[in-house]
């Protein structure tokens, strides 16, 4: 399977955007898929993980009630709304996926990136202050 990352871009605090992450190629048994991001010396962090069977959505506290995924299982991409962006949201956004069935719960804490087996590009999002 190859995730392809797209939809960041430069917006002012309190502004929205919208992130895609479009699976391709073995991506019949898509199990979950998450959000990371990473800020300049900082560690790479969960932002959202989805179940991709039913939909059921994960978000640490630092983005809930912000953030939104979303799925559409007809093209395997999952959207990711950001609303009232902030300036500490500036990072490069990461989706990732795995190859067996893992739980989202796990994956959106800390320790949660080493759990991904398969890695889009990033996408930088900038939030101006």
């Amino acid at each position: 399977v190859q995730l392809q990352a797209s939809g960041g871009g430069l917006v002012q605090a309190g502004g929205s955007l919208r992130l895609s992450c479009a699976a391709s190629g073995s991506s019949s048994n898509l199990y979950v898929i998450g959000w990371f991001r990473q800020a300049p010396g900082k560690e790479r962090e969960g932002v959202s993980c989805i179940d991709f069977s039913d939909g059921k959505t994960y978000y640490p506290d630092s983005v809930k009630g912000r953030f939104t995924l979303s799925r559409d299982k007809a093209i395997n991409t999952v959207y990711l709304e950001m609303n009232s962006l902030k300036s500490e949201d500036t990072a490069v956004y990461y989706c990732a996926t795995t190859i067996s069935p893992a739980p989202c719960q796990v994956l959106i804490t800390p320790a949660g990136p080493y759990g991904m087996d398969v890695w889009g590009k990033g996408t930088l999002v900038t939030v101006s202050s």
